[in-house]
């Protein structure tokens, strides 16, 4: 079994920051994958940043640029730090990784971005 908590979220303005946390546990290593997704309301889950064991991350385009993935193997935590935040990426953020085949997410953390 693997948990996710995500943590962060919150209420910012457009061209504000914020910083989401996703703390793993359980039969999760550091060579798992990690992901975010965002789900925004009315819309389908979209990937958002992912970020492999040898820390190499990959990006939505419409993030490119402001978002930045990363990972504290130590503390079992991934980050998400967001830069010029848009009223766009409203949405429910959510922690994804993969182990042995089944696919683990946490609850997720709202981040809405007031213009």
């Amino acid at each position: 079994q693997v948990q996710l908590v995500e943590s962060g979220g919150g209420l910012v303005q457009a061209g504000g920051s914020l910083r989401l946390s996703c703390a793993a546990s359980g039969s999760i290593s550091s060579t798992n994958r990690m992901a975010w997704y965002r789900q925004a309301p009315g819309k389908q889950r979209e990937l958002v940043a992912t970020i492999t064991a040898g820390r190499s991350t990959n990006y939505a385009d419409s993030v490119k640029g402001r978002f930045t993935i990363s990972r504290d193997n130590a503390k079992n935590t991934v980050y998400l730090q967001m830069n010029s935040l848009k009223p766009e990426d409203t949405a429910v953020y959510y922690c994804n990784t993969y182990v042995t085949g089944i696919g683990y997410w946490g609850k997720g953390t709202l981040v809405t971005v007031s213009s």
